[in-house]
């Protein structure tokens, strides 16, 4: 019993997390500011720094923007329609929130989180856990033996053959 309520708490933390990356991701689709703008200049970009050190990333292409902040070992990764391919080094965490994404992700993830809908992502690996809110989101992963909750409505999850 004690498993299923931890289970439920981190699953609510990663929606919370997941959820506050959308407005951020849809607020900046005006923005045409880039990360790490010249000394002196002043944006909102860069106001918001992460603990390790580091600015957040933005861009705005074709209508398109996308947010990606590092924050200790968990990269957030939002955005609308864009085609990217994200690092997950050895062992970090992943949370993605947007729609429409086609991404590729690299090494070995240790938990990810998905919200939205209509996203198509394959992984190397994922040693933890992958959770999935939304609708119609493809989740492939070629190796690893992660725990999934699927919470949304549509595709299952699969393991690549």
């Amino acid at each position: 019993m004690r498993a299923h309520i931890t289970d439920r708490s981190s699953i609510l933390a990663a929606l919370a997390v997941a959820l506050a990356l959308v407005p951020v991701a849809i607020g900046l689709a005006g923005c045409s500011s880039t990360a790490n703008p010249p000394a002196g200049s002043s944006s909102s970009t860069t106001a918001a720094t992460t603990t390790s050190g580091t600015a957040p990333t933005t861009s705005t292409s074709g209508g398109t923007t996308t947010a990606s902040v590092e924050i200790g070992n968990t990269l957030n990764y939002g955005s609308l329609g864009t085609t990217a391919t994200i690092d997950c080094a050895n062992g970090k965490s992943l949370n993605v929130a947007g729609s429409n994404n086609t991404l590729t992700v690299t090494g070995s993830c240790d938990t990810v989180t998905v919200s939205g809908a209509s996203n198509k992502i394959n992984f190397d690996k994922v040693d933890g856990r992958i959770t999935v809110l939304g609708l119609d989101n493809t989740i492939t992963y070629k190796d690893g033996d992660p725990k999934v909750d699927n919470i949304g409505s549509g595709k299952p999850i699969n393991k690549a053959s």
